[in-house]
Protein backbone atom coordinates (compact mmCIF):
# COMPACT_ATOMS: atom_id res chain seq x y z
CA UNK A 1 0.00 0.00 0.00
CA UNK A 2 2.56 2.85 -1.47
CA UNK A 3 -0.50 5.67 -0.86
CA UNK A 4 0.05 6.14 2.58
CA UNK A 5 3.31 6.94 4.58
CA UNK A 6 1.72 5.08 7.70
CA UNK A 7 0.34 1.89 6.58
CA UNK A 8 0.53 -0.04 10.11
CA UNK A 9 -1.64 3.50 12.09
CA UNK A 10 -4.42 3.06 8.79
CA UNK A 11 -4.97 -0.49 9.34
CA UNK A 12 -5.37 -0.43 12.84
CA UNK A 13 -7.95 2.64 12.83
CA UNK A 14 -9.73 0.50 9.85
CA UNK A 15 -10.02 -2.29 12.58
CA UNK A 16 -11.50 -0.70 14.34
CA UNK A 17 -14.16 0.84 12.62
CA UNK A 18 -14.94 -3.37 11.63
CA UNK A 19 -15.12 -4.23 15.02
CA UNK A 20 -17.01 -1.23 16.42
CA UNK A 21 -20.41 -1.46 18.15
CA UNK A 22 -23.16 -2.84 16.07
CA UNK A 23 -24.04 1.27 15.63
CA UNK A 24 -23.16 4.30 16.99
CA UNK A 25 -25.08 7.60 17.34
CA UNK A 26 -22.93 10.29 15.00
CA UNK A 27 -23.61 13.93 15.11
CA UNK A 28 -22.07 16.75 13.36
CA UNK A 29 -21.63 17.92 9.79
CA UNK A 30 -20.57 15.96 7.27
CA UNK A 31 -19.06 16.85 3.76
CA UNK A 32 -21.79 16.66 1.56
CA UNK A 33 -20.40 18.44 -1.58
CA UNK A 34 -19.90 16.49 -5.44
CA UNK A 35 -17.11 14.73 -3.73
CA UNK A 36 -17.34 11.65 -6.28
CA UNK A 37 -17.19 11.08 -9.85
CA UNK A 38 -20.53 8.88 -10.12
CA UNK A 39 -22.59 10.80 -7.07
CA UNK A 40 -24.56 13.09 -9.01
CA UNK A 41 -26.27 10.12 -10.69
CA UNK A 42 -26.87 8.53 -7.15
CA UNK A 43 -29.00 11.29 -5.52
CA UNK A 44 -32.07 9.52 -5.96
CA UNK A 45 -30.78 6.02 -5.67
CA UNK A 46 -31.28 3.34 -2.16
CA UNK A 47 -27.72 2.52 -1.13
CA UNK A 48 -29.95 -0.50 0.62
CA UNK A 49 -33.81 -1.37 1.21
CA UNK A 50 -34.76 -2.44 4.43
CA UNK A 51 -37.99 -4.41 4.74
CA UNK A 52 -39.21 -1.55 2.22
CA UNK A 53 -37.59 1.02 3.83
CA UNK A 54 -34.79 3.17 1.48
CA UNK A 55 -31.34 4.15 3.25
CA UNK A 56 -31.13 6.96 -0.22
CA UNK A 57 -27.35 6.87 -1.62
CA UNK A 58 -27.44 10.83 -0.58
CA UNK A 59 -27.55 9.48 3.64
CA UNK A 60 -24.75 6.95 2.44
CA UNK A 61 -22.76 9.28 0.48
CA UNK A 62 -22.85 11.14 4.10
CA UNK A 63 -22.33 8.95 6.58
CA UNK A 64 -19.24 7.34 4.67
CA UNK A 65 -17.95 11.04 4.01
CA UNK A 66 -18.36 11.68 7.90
CA UNK A 67 -16.28 8.76 8.65
CA UNK A 68 -13.44 8.86 6.42
CA UNK A 69 -13.35 12.76 7.68
CA UNK A 70 -13.07 11.28 11.62
CA UNK A 71 -10.72 8.93 10.34
CA UNK A 72 -8.41 11.72 8.74
CA UNK A 73 -9.25 14.04 12.34
CA UNK A 74 -7.77 11.09 14.33
CA UNK A 75 -4.61 11.25 12.53
CA UNK A 76 -5.38 8.33 9.87
CA UNK A 77 -3.82 8.71 7.00
CA UNK A 78 -6.62 7.11 5.21
CA UNK A 79 -7.32 7.06 0.93
CA UNK A 80 -10.39 6.55 -0.24
CA UNK A 81 -8.34 3.77 -1.77
CA UNK A 82 -7.36 2.31 1.26
CA UNK A 83 -10.64 2.74 2.57
CA UNK A 84 -12.09 0.53 0.24
CA UNK A 85 -9.65 -2.30 0.40
CA UNK A 86 -10.57 -2.71 3.96
CA UNK A 87 -14.09 -2.40 3.28
CA UNK A 88 -15.21 1.14 4.88
CA UNK A 89 -17.86 1.19 2.76
CA UNK A 90 -19.49 -1.52 3.11
CA UNK A 91 -19.17 -1.12 7.12
CA UNK A 92 -20.68 1.90 6.92
CA UNK A 93 -23.38 0.56 5.09
CA UNK A 94 -23.85 -2.46 7.36
CA UNK A 95 -24.18 0.31 10.31
CA UNK A 96 -26.73 2.14 8.58
CA UNK A 97 -28.77 -0.88 8.18
CA UNK A 98 -28.43 -2.12 11.47
CA UNK A 99 -29.74 0.79 12.71
CA UNK A 100 -32.74 0.87 10.72
CA UNK A 101 -33.32 -2.89 11.57
CA UNK A 102 -33.73 -1.81 14.99
CA UNK A 103 -35.49 1.58 14.78
CA UNK A 104 -38.28 -0.71 12.91
CA UNK A 105 -38.09 -3.42 15.77
CA UNK A 106 -38.09 -0.49 18.88
CA UNK A 107 -41.45 0.46 16.85
CA UNK A 108 -43.11 -2.55 16.91
CA UNK A 109 -42.06 -3.29 20.80
CA UNK A 110 -43.64 0.31 21.74
CA UNK A 111 -39.77 1.51 21.86
CA UNK A 112 -39.18 5.08 20.93
CA UNK A 113 -37.43 8.31 21.53
CA UNK A 114 -39.16 11.11 22.71
CA UNK A 115 -39.31 14.86 21.79
CA UNK A 116 -37.42 15.99 25.14
CA UNK A 117 -34.22 13.83 24.50
CA UNK A 118 -34.36 15.30 21.18
CA UNK A 119 -34.10 18.38 22.17
CA UNK A 120 -31.52 17.49 24.78
CA UNK A 121 -29.09 16.49 22.44
CA UNK A 122 -29.64 19.68 20.02
CA UNK A 123 -29.77 21.25 22.91
CA UNK A 124 -25.81 20.32 23.52
CA UNK A 125 -24.50 19.62 20.13
CA UNK A 126 -21.71 22.14 19.95
CA UNK A 127 -22.11 23.26 16.47
CA UNK A 128 -25.73 24.35 17.01
CA UNK A 129 -24.98 26.79 19.24
CA UNK A 130 -24.13 30.83 19.28
CA UNK A 131 -21.94 32.10 22.57
CA UNK A 132 -22.72 28.55 24.26
CA UNK A 133 -26.18 28.50 24.00
CA UNK A 134 -28.71 26.65 21.25
CA UNK A 135 -29.37 29.24 18.49
CA UNK A 136 -31.85 27.90 15.87
CA UNK A 137 -30.90 30.07 13.43
CA UNK A 138 -27.10 28.35 13.27
CA UNK A 139 -29.35 25.44 13.57
CA UNK A 140 -30.90 25.98 10.49
CA UNK A 141 -28.01 27.08 8.38
CA UNK A 142 -25.95 24.42 9.42
CA UNK A 143 -28.25 21.64 8.81
CA UNK A 144 -29.10 23.45 4.94
CA UNK A 145 -25.09 23.97 4.37
CA UNK A 146 -23.83 20.98 5.67
CA UNK A 147 -26.36 17.86 5.85
CA UNK A 148 -28.68 19.33 3.14
CA UNK A 149 -31.79 18.41 5.54
CA UNK A 150 -34.31 20.18 6.82
CA UNK A 151 -34.96 20.62 10.65
CA UNK A 152 -37.88 17.45 10.11
CA UNK A 153 -35.97 15.71 8.20
CA UNK A 154 -32.61 15.65 10.34
CA UNK A 155 -34.85 15.30 13.34
CA UNK A 156 -36.58 11.88 12.12
CA UNK A 157 -33.23 10.72 10.96
CA UNK A 158 -31.96 11.65 14.71
CA UNK A 159 -35.32 10.21 16.34
CA UNK A 160 -34.30 6.93 14.69
CA UNK A 161 -30.59 6.57 15.64
CA UNK A 162 -32.03 7.03 19.23
CA UNK A 163 -34.89 4.49 19.36
CA UNK A 164 -32.40 2.06 17.72
CA UNK A 165 -29.77 2.72 19.92
CA UNK A 166 -32.45 1.91 22.84
CA UNK A 167 -33.92 -1.15 21.16
CA UNK A 168 -30.32 -2.34 21.53
CA UNK A 169 -29.75 -1.53 25.12
CA UNK A 170 -32.90 -2.94 25.41
CA UNK A 171 -31.77 -6.69 23.98
CA UNK A 172 -28.01 -5.99 25.09
CA UNK A 173 -29.91 -6.15 29.21
CA UNK A 174 -30.70 -9.58 29.04
CA UNK A 175 -27.19 -10.93 28.90
CA UNK A 176 -26.13 -12.82 31.54
CA UNK A 177 -22.80 -15.24 31.99
CA UNK A 178 -22.71 -17.80 34.39
CA UNK A 179 -19.44 -19.43 36.56
CA UNK A 180 -19.06 -21.82 33.76
CA UNK A 181 -18.54 -19.44 30.94
CA UNK A 182 -15.98 -17.03 33.38
CA UNK A 183 -14.24 -20.37 33.82
CA UNK A 184 -14.60 -21.22 30.02
CA UNK A 185 -13.03 -18.09 29.13
CA UNK A 186 -10.29 -18.17 31.63
CA UNK A 187 -9.11 -21.36 30.26
CA UNK A 188 -9.63 -20.40 26.81
CA UNK A 189 -7.55 -17.24 27.15
CA UNK A 190 -5.16 -18.96 29.34
CA UNK A 191 -4.16 -21.08 26.67
CA UNK A 192 -1.13 -19.30 24.89
CA UNK A 193 0.63 -19.88 21.86
CA UNK A 194 3.99 -17.89 20.02
CA UNK A 195 4.19 -19.25 16.38
CA UNK A 196 6.75 -18.56 14.03
CA UNK A 197 5.47 -19.02 9.86
CA UNK A 198 6.59 -18.78 6.20
CA UNK A 199 3.69 -18.63 3.63
CA UNK A 200 4.23 -19.99 0.05
CA UNK A 201 1.78 -17.56 -2.26
CA UNK A 202 1.56 -18.29 -6.04
CA UNK A 203 2.07 -15.03 -6.75
CA UNK A 204 5.95 -15.45 -5.61
CA UNK A 205 6.52 -17.97 -8.44
CA UNK A 206 4.47 -16.73 -11.18
CA UNK A 207 6.96 -14.35 -13.11
CA UNK A 208 8.61 -18.15 -13.39
CA UNK A 209 5.90 -19.97 -14.53
CA UNK A 210 6.25 -19.61 -18.60
CA UNK A 211 3.69 -19.51 -20.87
CA UNK A 212 1.91 -22.91 -21.61
CA UNK A 213 2.60 -24.16 -25.37
CA UNK A 214 -0.01 -24.34 -28.02
CA UNK A 215 -1.20 -27.70 -27.28
CA UNK A 216 -0.59 -27.17 -23.39
CA UNK A 217 -3.08 -24.56 -23.77
CA UNK A 218 -5.51 -26.28 -25.98
CA UNK A 219 -5.50 -29.33 -23.33
CA UNK A 220 -6.32 -26.76 -20.93
CA UNK A 221 -9.01 -25.23 -22.53
CA UNK A 222 -10.39 -28.66 -23.18
CA UNK A 223 -10.20 -29.58 -19.40
CA UNK A 224 -11.16 -26.60 -18.14
CA UNK A 225 -13.85 -25.30 -19.83
CA UNK A 226 -16.55 -24.07 -17.24
CA UNK A 227 -13.26 -22.63 -15.28
CA UNK A 228 -12.72 -20.15 -18.50
CA UNK A 229 -16.73 -19.16 -18.57
CA UNK A 230 -17.12 -18.62 -14.84
CA UNK A 231 -13.56 -16.34 -15.00
CA UNK A 232 -15.25 -14.53 -17.95
CA UNK A 233 -18.95 -13.87 -15.88
CA UNK A 234 -17.11 -12.74 -12.69
CA UNK A 235 -14.87 -10.58 -14.74
CA UNK A 236 -17.11 -9.49 -17.39
CA UNK A 237 -16.73 -5.83 -16.27
CA UNK A 238 -13.35 -6.17 -17.55
CA UNK A 239 -14.31 -7.40 -21.15
CA UNK A 240 -17.56 -5.11 -21.36
CA UNK A 241 -17.08 -1.70 -20.23
CA UNK A 242 -19.49 1.59 -21.61
CA UNK A 243 -16.96 4.33 -22.65
CA UNK A 244 -14.79 6.28 -19.84
CA UNK A 245 -13.13 9.28 -19.27
CA UNK A 246 -10.39 10.33 -16.72
CA UNK A 247 -11.95 13.93 -15.42
CA UNK A 248 -10.82 16.20 -12.98
CA UNK A 249 -13.52 19.17 -11.44
CA UNK A 250 -13.35 22.59 -10.19
CA UNK A 251 -16.87 22.87 -8.31
CA UNK A 252 -18.17 25.77 -7.03
CA UNK A 253 -21.11 25.16 -4.94
CA UNK A 254 -24.63 26.86 -5.07
CA UNK A 255 -27.41 26.27 -2.13
CA UNK A 256 -29.90 24.48 -2.95
CA UNK A 257 -32.02 27.97 -2.95
CA UNK A 258 -29.47 29.78 -4.85
CA UNK A 259 -30.76 33.11 -6.15
CA UNK A 260 -30.44 34.18 -10.01
CA UNK A 261 -27.68 36.85 -8.96
CA UNK A 262 -25.65 34.05 -6.94
CA UNK A 263 -25.82 31.73 -9.62
CA UNK A 264 -24.70 34.26 -12.25
CA UNK A 265 -21.57 35.35 -10.06
CA UNK A 266 -20.66 31.29 -9.51
CA UNK A 267 -20.61 31.66 -13.65
CA UNK A 268 -18.86 34.41 -14.15
CA UNK A 269 -16.28 33.19 -11.03
CA UNK A 270 -16.08 29.71 -13.14
CA UNK A 271 -15.64 31.62 -16.75
CA UNK A 272 -12.54 33.64 -14.88
CA UNK A 273 -11.29 29.99 -13.53
CA UNK A 274 -11.34 29.11 -16.92
CA UNK A 275 -9.65 31.40 -18.74
CA UNK A 276 -6.43 31.20 -15.70
CA UNK A 277 -6.51 27.69 -17.31
CA UNK A 278 -6.42 28.69 -20.85
CA UNK A 279 -3.75 31.10 -20.04
CA UNK A 280 -1.40 27.99 -18.95
CA UNK A 281 -2.19 27.49 -15.44
CA UNK A 282 -2.51 23.62 -14.63
CA UNK A 283 -6.06 22.49 -13.95
CA UNK A 284 -5.25 20.56 -11.17
CA UNK A 285 -3.54 23.83 -9.20
CA UNK A 286 -6.37 25.55 -9.70
CA UNK A 287 -8.25 22.70 -9.02
CA UNK A 288 -6.83 22.49 -5.24
CA UNK A 289 -6.86 26.48 -4.90
CA UNK A 290 -10.28 27.34 -5.74
CA UNK A 291 -12.42 24.26 -5.81
CA UNK A 292 -14.94 24.15 -3.17
CA UNK A 293 -15.59 19.86 -3.77
CA UNK A 294 -13.80 18.65 0.02
CA UNK A 295 -13.44 15.51 -1.65
CA UNK A 296 -11.36 15.98 -4.61
CA UNK A 297 -9.95 19.66 -3.61
CA UNK A 298 -7.00 18.37 -2.34
CA UNK A 299 -5.98 15.86 -5.27
CA UNK A 300 -6.27 18.36 -7.95
CA UNK A 301 -9.83 17.66 -8.75
CA UNK A 302 -9.24 14.22 -9.70
CA UNK A 303 -12.17 12.40 -10.03
CA UNK A 304 -10.61 9.03 -11.44
CA UNK A 305 -12.57 7.12 -14.06
CA UNK A 306 -16.07 7.91 -14.70
CA UNK A 307 -19.17 6.34 -17.00
CA UNK A 308 -21.28 8.80 -18.77
CA UNK A 309 -24.21 7.07 -16.90
CA UNK A 310 -22.98 7.78 -13.61
CA UNK A 311 -22.64 11.56 -14.00
CA UNK A 312 -25.78 14.74 -14.49
CA UNK A 313 -26.90 14.42 -17.80
CA UNK A 314 -25.67 17.94 -19.13
CA UNK A 315 -22.49 17.76 -17.03
CA UNK A 316 -21.97 14.58 -18.51
CA UNK A 317 -23.07 15.43 -22.18
CA UNK A 318 -20.14 18.39 -22.44
CA UNK A 319 -17.38 16.42 -20.67
CA UNK A 320 -18.10 13.37 -22.53
CA UNK A 321 -18.32 14.77 -26.11
CA UNK A 322 -14.30 16.33 -25.61
CA UNK A 323 -11.39 15.20 -26.86
CA UNK A 324 -8.31 14.41 -24.26
CA UNK A 325 -6.75 17.83 -22.68
CA UNK A 326 -9.93 19.67 -23.23
CA UNK A 327 -12.05 21.77 -20.68
CA UNK A 328 -15.66 22.42 -20.72
CA UNK A 329 -17.53 25.37 -20.30
CA UNK A 330 -18.95 25.89 -16.72
CA UNK A 331 -22.26 23.63 -15.95
CA UNK A 332 -24.79 23.80 -13.50
CA UNK A 333 -25.84 21.21 -11.49
CA UNK A 334 -27.96 20.58 -8.45
CA UNK A 335 -24.46 20.74 -7.05
CA UNK A 336 -23.44 24.09 -8.44
CA UNK A 337 -20.75 25.18 -11.08
CA UNK A 338 -18.70 22.60 -12.38
CA UNK A 339 -15.53 22.69 -14.88
CA UNK A 340 -14.45 19.57 -15.94
CA UNK A 341 -11.04 18.69 -17.57
CA UNK A 342 -10.55 15.56 -19.86
CA UNK A 343 -7.39 13.90 -19.10
CA UNK A 344 -8.02 10.95 -20.89
CA UNK A 345 -10.48 8.83 -22.86
CA UNK A 346 -11.51 4.96 -23.16
CA UNK A 347 -13.94 4.10 -26.56
CA UNK A 348 -16.24 1.14 -25.12
CA UNK A 349 -15.83 -2.38 -25.44
CA UNK A 350 -17.55 -5.60 -25.58
CA UNK A 351 -15.30 -8.51 -25.77
CA UNK A 352 -17.02 -11.88 -26.49
CA UNK A 353 -15.64 -15.17 -24.70
CA UNK A 354 -14.44 -16.56 -27.84
CA UNK A 355 -12.27 -13.73 -28.53
CA UNK A 356 -10.61 -13.79 -24.80
CA UNK A 357 -10.83 -17.19 -23.64
CA UNK A 358 -6.75 -17.66 -24.74
CA UNK A 359 -5.72 -15.02 -22.38
CA UNK A 360 -7.82 -16.29 -20.05
CA UNK A 361 -6.82 -20.16 -20.37
CA UNK A 362 -3.33 -18.59 -20.23
CA UNK A 363 -4.03 -16.89 -17.11
CA UNK A 364 -5.54 -19.76 -15.18
CA UNK A 365 -3.08 -22.21 -16.43
CA UNK A 366 0.00 -20.10 -14.91
CA UNK A 367 -2.00 -19.69 -11.78
CA UNK A 368 -2.41 -22.99 -11.06
CA UNK A 369 1.54 -24.29 -12.08
CA UNK A 370 1.89 -21.18 -9.66
CA UNK A 371 -0.25 -22.65 -7.35
CA UNK A 372 1.26 -25.76 -7.39
CA UNK A 373 4.79 -24.26 -7.36
CA UNK A 374 3.40 -22.69 -4.02
CA UNK A 375 2.88 -25.84 -2.49
CA UNK A 376 6.40 -28.04 -3.37
CA UNK A 377 8.37 -25.48 -2.18
CA UNK A 378 6.15 -25.70 1.46
CA UNK A 379 6.80 -29.45 1.24
CA UNK A 380 10.02 -29.18 0.87
CA UNK A 381 10.71 -26.39 3.45
CA UNK A 382 8.24 -28.49 6.09
CA UNK A 383 10.77 -31.12 5.20
CA UNK A 384 13.75 -28.90 6.38
CA UNK A 385 11.95 -28.02 9.54
CA UNK A 386 11.34 -31.32 10.44
CA UNK A 387 14.60 -32.35 10.17
CA UNK A 388 15.58 -29.42 12.85
CA UNK A 389 15.78 -26.56 10.80
CA UNK A 390 14.57 -23.64 12.30
CA UNK A 391 12.36 -21.74 9.95
CA UNK A 392 13.54 -18.31 11.19
CA UNK A 393 17.20 -19.89 9.60
CA UNK A 394 15.77 -20.92 6.19
CA UNK A 395 13.54 -17.98 5.65
CA UNK A 396 15.42 -14.61 7.09
CA UNK A 397 13.73 -11.38 6.12
CA UNK A 398 15.50 -9.28 3.79
CA UNK A 399 15.20 -5.99 6.28
CA UNK A 400 14.61 -5.91 9.78
CA UNK A 401 10.75 -6.58 9.61
CA UNK A 402 9.10 -9.01 7.29
CA UNK A 403 7.86 -7.51 4.03
CA UNK A 404 3.90 -8.71 5.44
CA UNK A 405 4.63 -6.81 8.20
CA UNK A 406 5.60 -3.30 6.42
CA UNK A 407 2.14 -3.91 4.63
CA UNK A 408 4.29 -4.72 1.55
CA UNK A 409 4.17 -7.33 -1.53
CA UNK A 410 5.71 -10.60 0.02
CA UNK A 411 8.24 -11.51 -2.92
CA UNK A 412 9.25 -14.42 -1.31
CA UNK A 413 9.18 -16.39 1.80
CA UNK A 414 9.95 -14.73 5.26
CA UNK A 415 9.25 -15.99 8.93
CA UNK A 416 7.16 -13.71 10.47
CA UNK A 417 6.91 -13.74 14.29
CA UNK A 418 3.86 -13.87 15.94
CA UNK A 419 2.50 -11.88 19.20
CA UNK A 420 0.81 -14.33 21.84
CA UNK A 421 -2.44 -15.22 21.35
CA UNK A 422 -5.08 -17.73 23.08
CA UNK A 423 -7.29 -20.33 22.38
CA UNK A 424 -10.42 -18.32 21.72
CA UNK A 425 -8.81 -16.61 18.89
CA UNK A 426 -10.41 -16.78 15.39
CA UNK A 427 -7.40 -16.14 13.40
CA UNK A 428 -3.50 -16.31 13.85
CA UNK A 429 -1.29 -13.13 14.02
CA UNK A 430 -0.41 -11.67 11.10
CA UNK A 431 -2.23 -14.44 9.30
CA UNK A 432 -5.93 -14.43 9.41
CA UNK A 433 -8.65 -17.13 9.79
CA UNK A 434 -6.63 -20.29 9.76
CA UNK A 435 -8.73 -22.80 11.68
CA UNK A 436 -6.64 -26.46 10.99
CA UNK A 437 -3.46 -23.94 11.75
CA UNK A 438 -5.12 -22.72 15.02
CA UNK A 439 -6.34 -26.42 16.37
CA UNK A 440 -2.60 -27.99 15.44
CA UNK A 441 -0.97 -25.23 17.51
CA UNK A 442 -3.73 -25.73 20.53
CA UNK A 443 -2.75 -29.50 20.41
CA UNK A 444 0.77 -28.95 21.06
CA UNK A 445 2.04 -29.33 24.30
CA UNK A 446 5.34 -27.07 23.92
CA UNK A 447 7.59 -26.03 21.28
CA UNK A 448 7.58 -27.96 18.14
CA UNK A 449 7.66 -27.78 14.68
CA UNK A 450 3.87 -28.73 13.32
CA UNK A 451 3.93 -31.58 11.22
CA UNK A 452 1.30 -30.68 7.84
CA UNK A 453 1.68 -27.97 5.30
CA UNK A 454 -1.54 -25.91 6.21
CA UNK A 455 -4.04 -24.30 3.31
CA UNK A 456 -4.44 -20.79 4.05
CA UNK A 457 -5.69 -18.23 1.43
CA UNK A 458 -4.18 -18.53 -1.92
CA UNK A 459 -1.23 -19.73 -0.10
CA UNK A 460 0.63 -22.35 2.03
CA UNK A 461 2.05 -22.15 5.19
CA UNK A 462 4.42 -23.99 7.10
CA UNK A 463 4.82 -23.32 11.16
CA UNK A 464 6.38 -23.94 14.58
CA UNK A 465 5.19 -23.30 17.96
CA UNK A 466 8.08 -21.06 19.95
CA UNK A 467 6.16 -20.57 22.96
CA UNK A 468 3.21 -22.45 25.06
CA UNK A 469 1.80 -21.73 28.25
CA UNK A 470 -1.31 -23.66 29.75
CA UNK A 471 -4.08 -22.32 31.80
CA UNK A 472 -2.85 -21.36 35.20
CA UNK A 473 -5.91 -22.30 37.79
CA UNK A 474 -3.87 -19.96 40.60
CA UNK A 475 -4.42 -16.98 38.48
CA UNK A 476 -8.30 -17.90 38.10
CA UNK A 477 -9.63 -16.36 41.33
CA UNK A 478 -7.23 -12.99 40.98
CA UNK A 479 -8.28 -12.52 37.41
CA UNK A 480 -12.64 -14.12 37.55
CA UNK A 481 -13.79 -10.63 38.17
CA UNK A 482 -12.35 -8.89 35.54
CA UNK A 483 -13.13 -12.12 33.39
CA UNK A 484 -16.92 -11.94 34.20
CA UNK A 485 -16.63 -8.17 32.86
CA UNK A 486 -15.13 -9.21 29.51
CA UNK A 487 -17.48 -12.39 29.00
CA UNK A 488 -20.48 -9.75 29.84
CA UNK A 489 -19.49 -7.37 27.29
CA UNK A 490 -18.66 -10.27 24.93
CA UNK A 491 -22.74 -11.94 25.90
CA UNK A 492 -23.99 -8.26 25.12
CA UNK A 493 -22.17 -7.90 21.74
CA UNK A 494 -23.33 -11.71 20.77
CA UNK A 495 -26.54 -10.91 22.39
CA UNK A 496 -27.09 -8.10 19.48
CA UNK A 497 -25.63 -10.07 16.80
CA UNK A 498 -27.65 -12.85 17.03
CA UNK A 499 -30.82 -10.23 17.51
CA UNK A 500 -29.59 -8.50 14.05
CA UNK A 501 -29.34 -11.44 12.29
CA UNK A 502 -32.32 -12.79 13.58
CA UNK A 503 -33.84 -9.55 12.31
CA UNK A 504 -32.41 -10.11 8.72
CA UNK A 505 -33.64 -13.60 8.48
CA UNK A 506 -37.47 -12.46 9.37
CA UNK A 507 -37.33 -9.62 7.04
CA UNK A 508 -35.57 -8.05 3.84
CA UNK A 509 -32.72 -6.39 3.50
CA UNK A 510 -31.45 -5.63 -0.11
CA UNK A 511 -28.03 -3.59 -0.89
CA UNK A 512 -27.10 -2.40 -3.95
CA UNK A 513 -23.51 -2.79 -5.10
CA UNK A 514 -23.24 -0.37 -7.73
CA UNK A 515 -24.46 2.23 -5.38
CA UNK A 516 -22.25 1.88 -3.89
CA UNK A 517 -19.09 1.85 -5.56
CA UNK A 518 -20.48 4.98 -7.23
CA UNK A 519 -20.89 6.64 -4.26
CA UNK A 520 -17.20 5.34 -2.53
CA UNK A 521 -15.50 5.51 -6.20
CA UNK A 522 -15.33 1.92 -6.63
Amino acid sequence: MKDTLEPRKVVVSLIIIAIAVVFTVQFGPGSSGFGRANQAGTTHTAAATVNGKEIPALEFRREYANQLQYLRQQGSPVTEAVARQFGLPQQVLERMVNTELLAQAGEKHGIQASDEEILKILEHSPEFQKEGQFDYATYQQVLRDYFRQTPADYEADLRKRLTAQKMLEVVQNGAVVSDDEVRTRFEKEGNQARIVFARFLPSMYAEKVPAPSAADLGTYKQAHEKDIKDYYEANRFVYQQPERIHARQILLKLAPNATPEQKAKAMERAQALRKEIEGGKDFGEVARASSEDPGTKANGGDLGWVERGNWDPALANAAFTLEAGQVTQPVETKFGVHLVKVEEKKPPQDKKLEEVQDEIATTLYKRDKAKEQAKAEADKALAEVKGGKAITALFPPEKEQPALLRFETETRPEAVQTDTFNAASTSVPHLGPAPDLLTAVFASKGPQALDQVFPVGEGYVVAQVTERQLPDDAKFAEKKEELRKQALKAKEYEVADSFLKSLKKTGKVETHTSVIDQVAGG
